[in-house]
């Protein structure tokens, strides 16, 4: 199993999970992040850690296209492994539905 980040990251991206992470396992979008899912060990400590609730096991049903977006962008964007302010926007954007359809950003994030 691993964990994967799904839609409610998109224009949050809180970075707390990134800092409770032992394995450096997040990389970093324009405006979300995502898990790479061979580099996840399945501890867990990610998933409480996000304030947006984004953080979900791969195993539940229905997050197959979470999975591959991962793994997409795992492999092409920059590792992130220190703490970040959040976007200026997330509070307003924490819960927002179709995230994904109407905000996602494939250009890499800055990382570390």
């Amino acid at each position: 199993m691993t964990y994967v980040v799904t839609d409610n990251c998109i224009r949050c991206k809180y970075t707390d999970c990134v800092e409770v992470c032992p394995v450096d396992c997040f990389y970093d979008g324009e405006n979300m992040l995502v898990i790479h899912p061979d580099e996840c060990i399945d501890c867990g400590v990610c998933e409480p850690a996000c304030p947006a609730e984004a953080i979900l096991p791969g195993t539940e049903p229905g997050l197959e296209k979470w999975l591959e977006i991962n793994t997409k962008y795992s492999a092409i964007w920059p590792n992130i492994t220190l703490k970040r302010d959040p976007l200026p926007e997330a509070e307003e954007m924490d819960g927002v539905t179709g995230k994904f359809d109407k905000f996602f950003s494939e250009a890499p994030g800055e990382g570390d």
